[in-house]
């Protein structure tokens, strides 16, 4: 099997991800990078369409080098008339974008972009139909996506295309810091560039089982559910709410790097109370009705113990102020701790652990925007919430200094 794949945008996840993996598949004649960085741009198409991928195992970090890629400018013209024909001619596509926020913001919208290249895919009957996965960190991206391309393009795309929720529990970084890619001696990306990436070994990609008539899947190592929103729960409200607070807690006691969690046995065993005794019985009440055995006890503690072994690998070595950046949206409604509390306490537990990690939040967050704990919390939090809810975690928070 042969064929196009796209991407849009350069960064941990797509070069620490998806271009390994279009590498493994085999399945792929051609692979076009969609970027705005010159510097990317240059440097790869200098190293005739090559890069480098530093891969955290538990006892070593591997070098990938990843082959025959080809980057296009978005911002020149002549670059993006062959994108939007690469669009249209492509299999699967992936956009990984810092946000979601991205899709339809100047100077390259990927919306714009995409709406283009697949309107003349429908067009052409001869073309193949596609997926294009949404790998941004939230959980309605590719709806978002799709919502951007029609805005574009009103008359859609019939059943020819599909666009893709994923859930990535992936770690992946773009280290700058020069100072640490020589002392852990991190290959960059091509020759004379000032970013390396890093990422974990782990693999466990879920994506969205659905796709058009007609299609062959050609990323073919990802996991497919039919149902993707527990899944995607699981990793929001476990793995990055635990990962969150661990961090927090570490950052309060003078740590700055994930890695040196492997010597505080203390931490490593509360955020695995954290996660089977606060955040397991959530995900388990709002979820054992899948039947899938990610949400049973069992499944729970396998992957609560996996999970906490990966954020403190030493070779990945993840730096504290990277986990624990963004005080003020960590601390939203609907986001990973209070999402995580407020799960807890549908499920009937109170959510005491949690709530330490988040007044530690809180605290940083106070910092950063000079406001009193109480005032910020009535900033961050929704004015129209029910009285009762709002009350009682209000309440956990500033009483849990």
């Amino acid at each position: 099997m042969s064929g196009v794949f796209v991407g849009f945008g350069f960064g941990a996840i797509q070069g620490g991800l998806f271009l390994p993996a279009v590498q493994r598949s085999g399945n792929f004649d051609r692979v076009v990078i969609a970027e705005i960085e010159k510097d990317i741009i240059d440097g790869v198409r200098a190293n005739q369409g090559r890069f480098a991928c530093n891969v955290a195992h538990d006892d070593r970090v591997e070098l990938v080098s990843v082959e025959n890629v080809e980057v296009l400018n978005s911002l020149d013209p002549d670059n993006r008339e062959t994108l939007i024909q690469a669009v249209a001619e492509a299999k699967e596509l992936v956009t990984a974008l810092p946000s979601f926020r991205l899709y339809n913001e100047d100077p390259a919208p990927a919306a714009r972009l995409l709406a283009e290249g697949l309107t003349r895919k429908c067009k052409r009957p001869d073309l193949s139909p596609a997926v294009v996965y949404a790998a941004e960190n939230d959980m309605r991206a590719a709806a978002r996506l799709e919502a951007f391309c029609w805005d574009h393009a009103p008359s859609g795309f019939g059943e020819k295309v599909v666009f893709s929720e994923t859930v990535i529990p992936k770690m992946c970084s773009v280290v700058t810091d020069q100072d640490r890619m020589e002392k852990e001696e991190l290959v960059p990306m091509y020759p004379g560039s000032s970013r390396a990436i890093l990422v974990e070994a782990y693999d466990g990609v879920m994506i969205d089982a659905h796709h058009p008539p007609g299609f062959e899947r050609g990323l073919d190592g990802f996991s497919e559910k039919t149902d993707l929103d527990p899944f995607a729960h699981a990793k929001f409200i476990g793995h990055n709410a635990v990962h969150a607070w661990l961090g927090y807690m570490a950052q309060s006691e003078g740590m700055t790097h994930m890695g040196q969690l492997n010597k505080r046995g203390d931490l490593m065993r509360l955020a695995g109370k954290v996660f089977l005794e606060e955040i397991g019985p959530g995900l388990i009440h709002a979820h054992s009705r899948t039947g899938d055995s990610l949400f049973t006890e069992s499944g729970l503690k396998q992957y609560a113990q996996s999970a906490l072994k990966r954020m403190i690998n030493p070779f990945l070595n993840d730096p504290i102020d990277r986990v624990t950046r963004d005080p003020v949206r960590k601390l939203g409604w609907d986001d990973r701790l209070l999402g995580a509390m407020r799960l807890a306490r549908e499920a009937g537990v109170e959510p005491n652990l949690l709530a330490k990690g988040a007044r530690l939040a809180l605290d940083r967050a106070v910092k950063e925007t000079h406001k009193q704990p109480a005032d910020l919390l009535d900033r961050i939090w929704p004015q129209d919430l029910a009285t009762e809810e709002k009350a009682f975690f209000r309440s956990l928070l500033l009483e849990s200094a």
